[in-house]
């Protein structure tokens, strides 16, 4: 895979994963720190682009912000169940619904002191593995068993180093296609960067609208045109597009 080009003039919207994309992943979500020169690049981006540019990530919109302030960037938190659609504006939280919330207990009980960080993020039920990966195949196992006695508007999402279980409406494809419609948007060719299969959705919404899709640190077949070798490449090819 080539990497992607520089973008040539302002008429670009940028769409942005965070973990494993702009940040290296680390074995717990809260221990991922972003530092003042990255802040800086995304604000001159954002600049640059005249608002265009969002994130588009697993966490939610909150936990981007701690992340990032004092930027509050326009974004789709939870794969797209939350959207912050202004810079600065405001953000509805998407909330734990009980059978999630009782199955969280139940994994939580299953994985107690074995370096297994279970995250409860509303309707999205994560289970990192990072610290653990023998312990990868029985996560996947529990949440596979679960599918059989929760609604069937769930699914299953193994990632690189963990497991999610969401919603069937949380898809980043979806929350970029609803970004692409607003004024600041439209009629711009988009590009999205991201780094895991639940970024793959995002790279289709992407390829249909003859953007530039481009995954980091690629590991098995994907549908992006371009890739990055890792975050610091990708905050390389970042800081030549604010130029």
């Amino acid at each position: 895979m080539s990497p992607p080009p520089d973008l040539d003039g302002p008429n670009w919207a940028l769409f942005l994963d965070i973990d494993g994309t702009l940040v290296e992943h680390a074995p717990h979500p809260d221990a991922v720190v972003v530092n003042a020169d990255l802040r800086i690049l995304l604000a001159a981006l954002q600049e640059r682009l005249d608002g265009a540019l969002a994130l588009v990530t697993g966490r939610s919109v909150t936990a981007a912000d701690r992340l990032f302030a004092p930027l509050e960037l326009r974004a789709a938190g939870l794969y797209g169940l939350e959207h912050r659609l202004e810079p600065g504006g405001p953000v509805e939280p998407a909330k734990e619904p009980a059978d999630i919330a009782a199955l969280a207990d139940e994994i939580e009980v299953e994985f107690a002191g074995r370096n297994v960080h279970v995250e409860r993020k509303g309707p999205i039920l994560a289970i990192h593995t990072r610290a653990a990966p023998d312990l990868l195949d029985r996560a996947i196992q529990l949440v596979e068993q679960a599918l059989t006695r929760l609604p069937p508007n769930y699914r299953l999402l193994p990632g690189n180093a963990g497991v999610e279980l969401m919603p069937l409406e949380a898809v980043k494809g979806a929350a970029i296609r609803r970004f692409m419609k607003m004024a600041d948007f439209r009629g711009r060719r988009p590009v999205f960067l991201g780094d895991d299969t639940s970024d793959e959705t995002g790279f289709e919404a992407i390829n249909e609208a003859d953007g530039i899709s481009i995954r980091v640190k690629p590991n098995g077949a994907t549908l992006a045109g371009h890739a990055l070798a890792d975050v610091a490449a990708t905050l390389e090819w970042l800081r030549r597009q604010r130029r």
